[in-house]
């Protein structure tokens, strides 16, 4: 029988600071989309430096980042690899059939299916930790799944998009090393030769990486403003369908697993939410600004989505908690007037 024991522990300081940056994150991303399409000229020369501006958020992730991430690879590689599979089959898969299934243009479809091939959202831990998921989990499959990144997104990009664009996977396997690999393991030696003052920053550091996806999004949508118009409500559908549907097979995929419910909330955030800083980099370099507007929208979305959701299933944790402990309170009760009656 499952239980809810590997619910981590939280505080309420830290539950604040959670929702508040779940909450002002997609604000922030919206403002700079808007922004971006309203001035576009502001940003129109800033494309090439969208991988360097990824590039400063891996950074930032890999100085949050210690040995004790990896520990539980070697203490659960059973879940961790469980939680990659379903990450790079459902994901990818789901970006092809909402592809074809919408008739996308070859410049849209590609930028959806590479939003499905990046690997798991920097957000999807502090989400997971609002829904009372498995923490460990979590930054387990997030850190493994985004090194190996290189070796994944451009082979799955080219097998499903190319038939769409042309996509030079050789080009993009050294795009990711050198905006996603390489800055993640220079903040992590950073932090394990510095960490005494690297954690005196620490706090500041998640509020860094907004900043700069906010950015890259006001850059991106700047470089596709003049065809927003006509083809937003069709990419957002598109973005809504597949961070819905990668959300909820997800954590179908724990529950099928009998992995326990903190777990699959877990695995839920870890499949439906995506790095789309680095689907928009890669759309922007590889493809064009327009292929990079999926990647645009799914930033947003999948923060407001992925809070509304582990509100929902902290709701569902702590009433499925209190049912329990109610339970075994009348438990306990039924037994001590059973032993009472026993010894009358």
């Amino acid at each position: 029988m499952q239980t809810e024991q590997t619910i981590p522990s939280s505080t309420e300081s830290g539950d604040k600071a959670a929702r508040l940056a779940v909450t002002v994150f997609p604000v922030l991303v919206l403002a700079a989309g808007a922004l971006g399409l309203m001035t576009p000229d502001t940003f129109k020369d800033w494309g090439t430096n969208v991988p360097y501006l990824l590039g400063l958020v891996m950074f930032c992730m890999g100085l949050t980042m210690t040995p004790l991430d990896f520990q539980g690879v070697v203490k659960r590689p059973w879940a961790v690899a469980l939680g990659l599979v379903a990450h790079y089959v459902i994901m990818p898969g789901l970006g092809w059939l909402i592809a074809h299934a919408l008739g996308l243009s070859p410049q849209l479809a590609a930028g959806v299916i590479l939003v499905g091939c990046a690997p798991s959202g920097t957000a999807s831990n502090v989400v997971t930790y609002l829904a009372r998921g498995d923490v460990a989990l979590s930054v387990s499959v997030a850190t493994v799944s985004t090194v190996l990144a290189p070796l994944i997104t451009p082979p799955l990009t080219l097998l499903l998009a190319g038939e769409y664009l042309p996509v030079d996977a050789g080009s993009m396997v050294t795009d990711i090393l050198k905006t996603v690999l390489l800055p993640v393991l220079a903040g992590l030696v950073v932090r394990l030769l510095f960490g005494r003052y690297i954690g005196r920053v620490l706090s500041a550091l998640p509020w860094l990486s907004a900043l700069t996806i906010a950015v890259i999004v006001a850059v991106v949508v700047a470089g596709s403003a003049a065809a927003i118009k006509s083809a937003a409500l069709l990419v957002f559908v598109a973005v809504v369908l597949h961070n819905g549907l990668g959300l909820a097979l997800g954590y179908g995929a724990g529950k099928l697993a009998r992995l326990g419910p903190p777990a699959s909330r877990a695995m839920a955030f870890e499949v439906g939410m995506q790095n789309s800083g680095l689907a928009a980099s890669l759309a922007t370099a590889h493809f064009s600004p327009l292929a990079a507007l999926p990647a645009a929208v799914f930033s947003v979305w999948h923060n407001v989505s992925g809070a509304l959701v582990a509100a929902w299933m902290s709701h569902r944790a702590r009433r499925t908690e209190k049912a329990g402990q109610a339970e075994r309170t009348e438990r306990t009760e039924r037994t001590e007037q059973a032993e009472a009656a026993q010894q009358a």
